[in-house]
């Protein structure tokens, strides 16, 4: 299912994306929250040997790119939110990231994620993006490999839906 495009009532903008997994709400928790794990399906190009990424109410966060990708600079960002296994926000420059976790029956958890952005023109590529990164994760989550639609497909559908 694609994400959904939004205004907030502070002139921005809200993609968001809800997930169901078929893995308890702390394996979930960890695959966001754990560096090793964040690795197998987060931002790929994300030096992830020097990433800071402590998390706790307030915590610095340094998002560092891997070398073929330093034109893009170093990203700064904060922890807002913290309550885990439930909520975790942060601030990546301007974005803001949230991830909600809920348990969802037996051994399952719905996901909201939602990404808060100024330009409106950055939603198509960030759905588009988000969206293949969704899916990774749980590819990553079922330990497999995943099958992604091709990333011009994915661009595509959401240029349609968001247009």
């Amino acid at each position: 299912m694609l994400g959904t495009l939004k205004p907030t009532d502070d002139g921005r903008f809200a993609l968001r994306f809800e997930r169901r997994f078929r893995h308890p709400q702390a394996k979930v928790w960890r695959a966001i929250t754990e560096t090793d794990q964040l690795r197998a399906w987060f931002v790929q190009i994300l030096d992830y040997d020097r990433l800071r990424f402590d998390l706790g109410p307030g915590a610095r966060l340094v998002f560092v790119p891997k070398a073929e990708h330093e034109a893009m600079g170093i990203g700064y960002g904060q922890v807002t939110r913290f309550d885990p296994p439930n909520l975790l926000e942060y601030t990546w420059d301007s974005e803001t990231l949230r991830w909600e976790l809920e348990p969802d029956g037996d051994a399952a958890c719905r996901m909201v994620f939602t990404n808060i952005f100024d330009d409106r023109d950055s939603g198509t590529s960030l759905g588009a993006g988000w969206h293949a990164g969704l899916d990774l994760l749980e590819a990553s989550l079922d330990g497999r490999e995943a099958n992604q639609p091709a990333w011009e497909s994915l661009q595509a559908d959401y240029e349609r839906a968001l247009g």
